[in-house]
C-alpha cells in the first residue's frame, strides 16, 4: 500500500517517457531504466591522447564539426581545442558545462561543473526547449527505486537534441549507487529504475546559479522536495 497520496498528476509525455506534474506547477516527476553518464566539467574528461574518463569522439574531437560546443577552444588557435598548461591535469582538453560561473574565463575549468564531484542531470536540447521542464541550474532529486539510494541533484548540461531522459554525471550515478562508472562504455551503472522529481524554475530562487557548495546543493533540493509532500508522495505514484 502507498505510504502516502500520490500528488502528481499525469501532465506529458517525451520519447514515450510519462512526465506527471503538481498542480501548482512547482515539482514534476519521471521514472526511467535509461542511464547514460557525463563526464564533462571534469578536469580530466578528454585529452588529446584519448586517455581521459570519456572518448574524445564523444566531445566530437577531432572528426565533428560540432566539438567547440563541448570542448573549450584555444584562444591563440580556434582551430583546435584549448589544452590545460598546468596543474595537476596539465595536457587535458576542458570541457564545458552549459551551467557555469559566468565569472571565470572560459580557460579556467573552476568555471564549469565537475561531472566526478558534482551529481548533476543533463538536458536532452528537445527535453530543455519544451514549456514547464525549467531551466539550466534548477534543483531536483533522484531515488534508486531497486535500492533506495537517492541524491539531490542539480541540471547542469544540455546533451543531444533527441536524447532520452536519463543522463546524468558521474557523480550522480555514483551516489544512486553506481560504482567505477565509466561514460566511455557505460560499465558500472546504478541497477534499477530511477525516479526523478524536479522543481522548474527553482534556479531563479538563487543570486547565483553557479557556483553552489554542495551542503546548500543538497540542503535546497531537500527543502524543495518536502515542500512538494516529500519522498512518499513522490514514491507513492505510479
Amino acid at each position: 500500500m502507498p505510504i502516502a497520496p500520490c500528488r502528481y498528476a499525469d501532465w506529458t509525455t517525451y520519447n514515450g517517457l510519462q512526465l506527471s506534474r503538481l498542480p501548482d506547477e512547482t515539482a514534476y516527476l519521471f521514472q526511467t531504466a535509461h542511464k547514460a553518464f557525463d563526464a564533462d566539467g571534469a578536469p580530466n574528461a578528454y585529452h588529446p591522447d584519448n586517455i581521459g574518463l570519456d572518448n574524445t569522439a564523444n566531445a566530437g574531437w577531432p572528426n565533428s564539426t560540432w566539438w567547440p560546443d563541448v570542448l573549450v577552444p584555444d584562444p591563440a588557435d580556434l582551430s583546435k581545442p584549448y589544452v590545460q598548461p598546468d596543474g595537476p591535469f596539465a595536457g587535458f582538453f576542458i570541457a564545458r558545462t552549459t551551467l557555469s560561473d559566468a565569472s571565470l574565463p572560459e580557460t579556467d575549468i573552476r568555471k564549469y561543473v565537475d561531472a566526478t564531484t558534482v551529481p548533476y542531470l543533463v538536458f536532452p536540447g528537445a527535453f530543455s526547449a519544451m514549456r514547464g521542464t525549467g531551466f539550466i541550474g534548477d534543483l531536483g532529486f533522484a531515488i534508486n527505486r531497486a535500492t533506495g539510494d537517492s541524491s539531490a541533484f542539480i541540471v547542469a548540461d544540455k546533451g543531444p537534441t533527441n536524447a532520452d531522459l536519463g543522463e546524468m554525471s558521474i557523480a550522480l550515478a555514483e551516489a544512486l549507487g553506481g560504482r567505477n562508472v565509466n561514460p566511455r562504455n557505460g560499465a558500472g551503472a546504478p541497477r534499477g529504475e530511477i525516479l526523478y522529481i524536479l522543481f522548474p524554475r527553482s534556479v531563479q530562487q538563487r543570486a547565483k546559479p553557479w557556483p553552489l557548495d554542495a551542503a546548500s546543493l543538497d540542503a535546497k533540493a531537500r527543502a524543495l522536495l518536502e515542500a512538494a509532500g516529500g519522498i512518499d508522495a513522490a514514491l507513492a505514484c505510479r
